[in-house]
């Protein structure tokens, strides 16, 4: 039988089964007893509490031994623990790496692996956490800003997305279907191949996405003296007057500039799966979803959010789900922070998270209430403030809530009431409420092909 010693940081000890783990060897602060190897920790005092058939006690000068030990070799660990145990500080540190360790007796039937587990400082805590909302916010504010511009566009390739009510309101069966399929798969398929298809699909994704994001940055840095020269993607099918248009893609060398830049930080994630490659990947699909895809109304807008509050806390809290999905999915579909990042540095691996659903769903209903700021003409952007701050207020109470209770939490539980609330609350401040309700968008094809109409209706009259 394989036996486990967990030396938990927050000072709890316990036997338990356990698979036979690698030995992990460098570790300077080790102490040898006889063939067993032992971690020093130091947690601070606290009270005795111990299980009526396992040993499971806290490091403390005043302990207890279990009631029975099936070999020397555990007795032996024990003493030895509790006896290191009785020279600990009362204020001594409490944070530690997390390693694993493992040693065999001299009839290699016992195992022994002692796990420290790695406890955030409270600075590296805040660090994560404000980075995250940080981050959170800069895709909402830029891309709600370029939805303005792009709603205006008549470049095919710009033209945004528009949600109508029907896809509203089928988006989170689409979305509960799709997730749980996910959690179906990596239940049965190796995750390993999952991740590796799933990698090379973003990486795809994750260029095109970048690549886009930093164009309007390119256009305004790009050297005057350099060339910049049109070109044009087209794939047909057919020919003659049957010919059909597949794809027809129109870029310069800015755009090819981008593309390569992209292509580097892609690589860089397909190789290393890096943390800030991560990143850069997560923030360029969050602004161009919060960019190219549109509410047509508010009313849309509070149909998806609905829906999507109660498709969030189902599968958060009713099952295990979600959480499953977002630890297993190794792809750029959310954000990152090390908490560990003041003691590793970029080498960092022990990260707090956050969804890039939990940005974009909001994040287009900020950009719509700023189109809709906007369709006002009063040189204010009074909705647009009040729903970003709303956002802010969600989030960090979000946060305040995991890091009270520990346990995962359904961001769009807070988000959605937040960012839906204060702008009707300021509408019926203003008295704009029912304006609010009946601005609507037109989508940029109908609303081309109604400029065109009305121009030849001018041109026969």
């Amino acid at each position: 039988m394989v036996l486990c010693l967990d030396l938990i940081i927050e000072g709890k000890v316990s036997w338990k089964s356990s698979r036979v783990r690698p030995p992990v060897s460098g570790f300077p602060s080790l102490t040898a007893l006889g063939n067993v190897a032992l971690l020093r920790v130091q947690p601070p005092p606290l009270v005795d509490e111990c299980a009526p058939h396992s040993f499971s006690c806290f490091l403390h000068p005043t302990y207890s031994f279990p009631q029975s030990r099936n070999s020397p070799l555990q007795d032996a660990v024990f003493r030895k623990v509790m006896s290191e145990a009785e020279q600990v500080p009362a204020s001594a540190p409490e944070a530690a790496s997390a390693v694993i360790l493992n040693a065999t007796d001299s009839n290699g039937t016992e195992a022994l692996n002692a796990t420290a587990k790695f406890v955030a400082t409270p600075e590296g805590t805040a660090l994560a956490y404000g980075s995250l909302v940080f981050m959170a916010l800069l895709p909402i504010f830029f891309g709600a800003l370029r939805s303005v511009t792009c709603s205006k566009s008549k470049n095919s390739a710009d033209m945004p997305e528009t949600i109508t009510s029907r896809d509203a309101a089928r988006f989170p069966i689409i979305a509960s279907c799709t997730l749980f399929g996910l959690y179906l798969f990596f239940k049965v398929f190796s995750q390993e191949y999952i991740n590796l298809l799933l990698s090379v699909y973003f990486f795809v994704l994750g260029v095109l996405a970048l690549s886009h994001t930093m164009s309007p940055l390119m256009s305004r840095i790009f050297p005057v003296s350099l060339p910049n020269k049109q070109y044009q993607l087209l794939f047909t099918q057919g020919s003659g007057e049957s010919i059909e248009e597949i794809v027809n893609y129109e870029f310069d060398t800015k755009n090819l500039v981008c593309l390569c830049i992209s292509s580097v930080v892609g690589v860089w994630y397909l190789l290393k799966k890096h943390w800030i490659a991560n990143n850069l990947f997560g923030l360029a699909f969050a602004l161009n979803g919060v960019e190219l895809l549109h509410l047509n109304n508010v009313s849309t807008g509070c149909i998806l959010l609905g829906g999507l509050f109660v498709y969030d806390v189902f599968w958060v809290f009713g099952t295990n789900v979600m959480v499953t999905v977002a630890k297993s999915f190794e792809a750029p579909i959310k954000l990152v922070f090390p908490q560990d990042l003041l003691e590793k540095g970029l080498e960092a691996n022990n990260f707090a998270m956050l969804g890039l659903g939990d940005i974009v769903i909001p994040g287009i209903f900020i950009a719509l209430l700023l189109r809709f700021d906007v369709s006002l003409k009063k040189n204010s952007r009074t909705y647009f403030y009040s729903s970003f701050l709303a956002y802010i207020f969600g989030l960090g109470l979000t946060i305040f809530v995991m890091h009270t209770f520990k346990h995962a939490q359904p961001a769009l539980l807070y988000l959605v009431p937040a960012c839906v609330g204060f702008p009707v609350i300021v509408a019926l401040f203003k008295g704009e409420l029912t304006e609010m309700f009946r601005y609507e968008e037109t989508p940029a094809e109908e609303a081309g092909t109604k400029e065109d109409s009305s121009a030849s209706d001018k041109k026969d009259q």
